[in-house]
């Protein structure tokens, strides 16, 4: 299903974080629930993996994970502060260590000069700890090629906050 790239960093994930008897949330957007999918395809996620969110509106970003609808409208939904809010919110709204939030423009439309098709905000939230922001542009990609490539980023930014 998922590319073998995808496939084994969920692996090492999830045997890191069973390792460290950590649990992991996603909060996804632009994903719609592929990084949880990625990670629920490895047997034994049940172990680790608690529950993941789909986000995909900027009302179900505030409603789910309490993301503040004037923030998203002051920032927008595809923002540094938009993804530590997702993130945060994810790990409050669950009984997880480690959450990962995603939200950006997968394409083909959406884009707009400041934030054109490709942009993704990452931000990883455990607990005890600062959450940890990335932005990504990844130009030129498919809507599926920026989905997997998010995926893959993701994956690999929980991998280095088990750690």
């Amino acid at each position: 299903m998922f590319p073998l790239e995808i496939q084994t960093l969920a692996r090492l994930l999830i045997d890191e974080a069973r390792q460290r008897s950590l649990r992991l949330v996603t909060a996804e957007s632009c994903t719609g629930g592929l990084v949880a999918g990625a990670i629920c395809s490895i047997a034994g996620a049940s172990d680790v993996f608690e529950r993941g969110f789909v986000t995909y509106t900027n009302r179900a970003k505030s409603e789910m994970l309490g993301v503040p609808g004037d923030l998203i409208a002051d920032h927008g939904a595809v923002s540094e502060v938009v993804a530590r809010m997702m993130a945060e919110g994810a790990l409050e709204a669950s009984n997880s260590h480690v959450a990962v939030a995603i939200t950006g423009v997968a394409g083909p439309g959406g884009g707009s000069p400041l934030k054109p098709v490709g942009t993704v905000h990452f931000a990883v939230a455990r607990a005890n700890r600062s959450v940890v922001h990335r932005h990504e542009l990844f130009d030129g990609e498919t809507r599926e090629g920026v989905q997997l490539a998010a995926v893959r980023t993701a994956l690999e930014m929980l991998r280095e906050a088990v750690a």
